[in-house]
């Protein structure tokens, strides 16, 4: 823990220092740092996507090994399974829709 506190300093002092960095003398060019900032800002929106997407592709296919696995260990209640494995699995693509939609919206 001790460890993981210094961890917090030393990168907490990292970022007070870098604030001067960023700071603009004179008559800086502001629209070229506004593009590269928006340019930015929408290529980690596309990496947020595919990272939802990644991981929402993981999620499907565990509910989808789930399921199976709970209608072979009870073949009589295999059609409940199979519902509540839709629903989820309707849910799971749902929430990547809602991701694509914010990437559409901020981009």
């Amino acid at each position: 823990m001790k460890m993981l506190k210094k961890i917090g300093y030393v990168f907490a002092a990292l970022a007070v220092m870098a604030i001067p960095a960023l700071a603009q003398a004179g008559a800086a060019d502001n629209e070229s740092t506004v593009a590269s900032a928006e340019a930015f800002r929408a290529g980690m929106g596309v990496l947020g996507f595919g990272l939802a997407a990644g991981l929402a592709a993981i999620g499907q296919g565990l509910v989808g090994s789930r399921g199976a696995e709970g209608a072979a260990r009870n073949p009589g209640a295999a059609g409940t399974v199979q519902t509540l494995m839709i629903i989820a699995l309707a849910l799971i693509e749902s929430l990547v829709l809602f991701a694509l939609l914010i990437v559409f919206v901020k981009a």
